[in-house]
């Protein structure tokens, strides 16, 4: 991992750049490219990172819907 990557102790990157850290992770996966002392910290460097998506999408489902029902009740 270099030193520019976020750890779950650190702040936690954006959703674009979780998802750009991924694409990394699985094209070193599938390119065979990964060291195989590495391959279980890039595995659970890309679980934390997935769950960090999930989170941050399931978040921003609860922002639209409670705008659109705001924006829905003004309509009334």
């Amino acid at each position: 991992m270099s030193e520019t990557q976020t750890t779950p102790e650190t702040e936690a990157p954006s959703f674009r750049a979780a998802m750009d850290e991924l694409e990394g992770i699985l094209e070193r996966i599938e390119g065979e490219d990964v060291d195989i002392d590495r391959l279980a910290e890039e595995l659970r460097r890309a679980a934390w990172l997935l769950e960090l998506c999930r989170g941050k999408i399931r978040k921003a489902e609860v922002e639209v819907t409670q705008i659109v029902q705001s924006l829905e009740k003004g309509e009334e």
